[in-house]
């Protein structure tokens, strides 16, 4: 991104924000609410078209490419996305039709080799055993690991995670973050942004950090020098400090 800004009629959603992201590279966004996370987002997604400055998405120009095709090499997860996929769809099937990008399955035809990765996608969020529930009857947090399964289908090589664990237990947030880790640190994985409201939920193995405040860009670069003290504090306006710890980060009033 190169000096993007967007804005909807009198309000400023993004300002002036130069981003890069690498292929080798793994980015947290943090920020309050209305920070503008979902926007930066929606523009990585291919979603959404800058209101001034450029935007380029795996070497493609937004508004110089098909969007449709840009965003088969996008995996995405959202709660928007989550409420889109049909409650009677098998969970086998939310992940399977990703290949075709569609939400719902209705006659497409799949290879043994598309349901083997699903099942074997399904396992590695350790959900494999829902494959025949419906979308409908399951756990939040559930929903959340079957989402991220869906959006690795198709191989993505930019993947982008919108508040993935929010909304789970303690338990439940503890296991998907070390799945997340356990992703990240996989150098076969594609290039990652994972949006959250919280420092505890950044999973180990993520190398840069990108802090929003009121659409701008607070602080870019290496997650160390990103998440100190006085970074935090100006992010979100109250007195914090950060630690780190056993490649764990944690954030309290001081």
């Amino acid at each position: 991104m190169d000096g993007v800004s967007v804005r909807r009629g009198d309000s400023t959603l993004l300002h002036d924000v130069d981003w890069a992201v690498e292929l080798d590279e793994r980015w947290v966004v943090l920020g309050p609410n209305g920070a503008g996370k979902t926007t930066l987002l929606r523009l990585a997604s291919a979603e959404l078209h800058p209101t001034t400055g450029s935007v380029h998405v795996l070497g493609e120009k937004l508004g110089r490419v098909n969007v449709f095709e840009l965003r088969t090499r996008i995996g995405l997860t959202s709660a928007a996305l989550g409420l889109r996929i049909p409650g009677d769809e098998t969970v086998s099937d939310v992940v399977v039709s990703a290949g075709y990008g569609v939400l719902g399955r209705w006659r497409e035809r799949y290879e043994n080799a598309d349901t083997d990765r699903a099942e074997a996608l399904l396992d590695a969020m350790g959900v494999r055993g829902l494959a025949d529930r419906t979308y409908g009857t399951l756990s939040e947090g559930e929903r959340k690991r079957t989402l991220i399964a869906r959006a690795l289908m198709t191989d993505p090589e930019l993947l982008l995670l919108d508040e993935p664990t929010a909304g789970l237990d303690l338990g439940g947030r503890e296991d998907l973050v070390g799945r997340l880790a356990r992703l990240a640190m996989d150098p076969a994985a594609p290039a990652s942004v994972l949006v959250t409201h919280h420092v505890e939920e950044i999973p180990p193995g993520y190398t840069h950090g990108l802090l929003l405040r009121d659409g701008g860009v607070v602080a870019s670069g290496l997650l160390d020098d990103v998440l100190t003290d006085e970074n935090l504090t100006a992010t979100f306006r109250v007195p914090l400090a950060v630690q780190r710890r056993r490649g764990r980060f944690s954030a309290y009033l001081r």
